[in-house]
């Protein structure tokens, strides 16, 4: 068994694993085919708006709605060679979101670095919930 790790050094190892994305790049590979999934809960997607073209999905659902090979998945989610730009809030639920999708197969799923407040940040677009 190996040692215990914190929230930090995890969060390293699993970024290590992949290439994260930023603001404007999201928005290019956005108009470039990708998935954009906003995992935010309601409160804070009522709160600050949402990214226009995002679909939105619980952190609970996303591996199911996600899997092309499940049940329950979207009707995106055609491959697992299918793009995906995962986004919370921050950019670090989104990583382990990410993680996870890597670990159904979805091998060029990535995060937003900085989540949705970059992406305002960057002045990209936002539109009310």
């Amino acid at each position: 068994m190996s040692a215990p790790v914190g929230i930090d050094e995890l969060l390293e190892r699993v970024r290590a694993g992949y290439t994260r994305i930023a603001p404007r790049a999201a928005r290019e590979a956005f108009f470039d085919g990708a998935l954009l999934v906003d995992i935010r809960y309601q409160a804070l997607r009522e709160r600050d708006g949402l990214i226009p073209g995002a679909v939105v999905v619980e952190r609970n659902e996303l591996e199911w709605r996600l899997d092309p090979q499940g049940s329950h998945r979207l009707p995106q989610a055609t491959g697992h060679d299918l793009r995906v730009v995962v986004i919370c809030n921050e950019g670090y639920a989104s990583t382990l979101a990410a993680a996870s999708l890597h670990a159904l197969g979805l091998h060029r799923a990535t995060d937003l670095t900085g989540g949705f407040q970059a992406w305002k940040a960057a002045g990209l677009p936002v539109v009310p919930a």
